[in-house]
């Protein structure tokens, strides 16, 4: 029996592979499912800042037939589908005119940085998941110490944000020596919190940190870009950031800017559930600085 539209499913598309094979799958799906494809492929940049309720509006169909059409392809939802549209759009984008070239002038570069900066803020919200946001405040809420990991300029990241955690009264240790970070890491506790950050996700010294904080018991949250990398096979709860990289940008930009804003996401929403507590402590940490 010949399978009719919409009766077949297949694995989650990869980043990459979901326009072409969109439109490559078109005549066998529904009605309904080819007008959802069709506007996915010609405003996929648009549909990255949509809700469910969005598309179907958007498409004239309900968002039960979204969720299908998302399922069809191999993802749980439209927010697991879109995360991968999401990122797919963000590696098109190398070479647009964002992208830094040997004639520009310090005004163009500015805005061109500028513009790099927007790009990447836009796509790190798009890629955070607010559940497993809040999953992370409140490990640390209830941590009674917090260890960051993280190697390069993700190790600066990391000595940062534990500035940011002392000042507001959590003891909070900052590693970027793999063998200190080794070490730590297989001594932490099940009340403690291990945060790895690799924007890779592949760094060895970051990824054998978190596997043992979790050996040890410790909740582990994973700071990357890349999705279906080592370090979250170790982590309980996984921050996805955005990522915009030129060909004479480099990435320290896009990668500091990005990691910065999801550290920083975590610390403002640390202080706003307890507001008083961490008042007390930078001021104390204030006045201890003082001469």
């Amino acid at each position: 029996m010949t399978p009719g539209p919409d009766t077949f499913t297949m694995p989650p598309l990869q980043p990459g592979k979901i326009l072409a094979t969109l439109g490559a799958m078109q005549s066998s799906l529904s009605r309904t499912s080819q007008r959802i494809a069709q506007f996915i492929l010609q405003h996929p940049q648009h549909v990255t800042t949509f809700t469910v309720a969005g598309l179907a509006q958007a498409v004239s169909a309900g968002e039960a037939s979204v969720v299908r059409f998302c399922r069809l392809l191999g993802y749980r939802g439209f927010q697991d589908f879109k995360r991968d549209l999401t990122i797919e759009m963000a590696r098109s984008e190398s070479m647009l005119d964002a992208d830094i070239t040997p004639d520009d002038d310090i005004d163009a570069v500015s805005a061109k940085l500028q513009e790099t900066v927007n790009s990447v803020l836009s796509q790190t919200r798009a890629l955070l998941d607010a559940h497993q946001v809040r999953l992370a405040v409140d490990a640390l809420r209830n941590a009674t110490a917090v260890y960051l990991f993280g190697v390069g300029s993700s190790g600066f990241c990391a000595q940062e944000m534990k500035h940011k955690l002392m000042r507001v009264g959590l003891r909070a240790v900052a590693l970027r020596d793999n063998h200190e970070m080794a070490m730590q890491a297989a001594l932490l506790r099940p009340d403690e919190v291990a945060i790895a950050i690799s924007h890779s996700g592949t760094s060895a010294e970051t990824v054998k940190a978190l596997r043992l904080a979790k050996e040890a018991g410790a909740t582990t949250v994973a700071l990357t870009h890349h999705l279906a990398t080592p370090l979250l096979e170790h982590a309980d709860i996984v921050l996805i950031n955005g990522h915009h990289q030129g060909e004479l940008q480099g990435d320290s930009l896009a990668t500091r800017v990005a990691q910065a804003f999801v550290l920083d996401m975590l610390y403002t929403l640390l202080v706003q559930a307890r507001p008083e507590q961490a008042r007390a402590s930078k001021l104390k940490t204030m006045a201890a600085l003082k001469p």
